[in-house]
């Protein structure tokens, strides 16, 4: 499965709205605007027990203006899927929520002391810095 696939399968987008049968039939989708429900899927997975964590990818004025609308803007709806996929590799790779969990919160040496999840949620360079320590470690390469 790809990381598109497990972060729509993450989302809980995949069903009777939505039929994936290509990356660019996701492209399209978050273009669209992903549903409200799934900034709330994806924080509750990663941070279940802190309530402003969804503040730090939409900021709380911006969320209540989304909440008319129902879905998340296109930039808001990448951040999400970068988010979501990341989550479904690290849950892939670890095994369990919580480890997968532990390992975004923690600083790590491969990232010269950073979280992962700072560096997801600050950028796709950073995703991609964190990608490559999740393939590292996956291959057993990595600190």
């Amino acid at each position: 499965m790809t990381e598109l696939r497990g972060a729509a399968k993450v989302l809980g987008v995949v069903g009777s709205n939505f039929r994936f049968t290509s990356n660019l039939d996701y492209m399209n989708l978050v273009d669209r605007g992903l549903p409200l429900k799934s900034l709330d899927i994806i924080c509750q997975a990663i941070a279940p027990s802190d309530v402003n964590f969804k503040y730090r990818i939409v900021p709380k004025a911006t969320l209540a203006r989304a909440k008319s609308r129902r879905k998340l803007s296109a930039v808001q709806s990448v951040l999400v899927t970068r988010l979501a996929s990341i989550w479904w590799t690290a849950q892939r790779i670890w095994k369990t929520p919580e480890k997968a969990r532990d390992f975004l919160s923690r600083p790590h040496p491969l990232l010269e002391g950073r979280r992962p999840i700072d560096l997801v949620l600050e950028n796709e360079i950073g995703a991609e810095l964190v990608r490559d320590v999740l393939g590292r470690l996956e291959h057993g390469s990595a600190v």
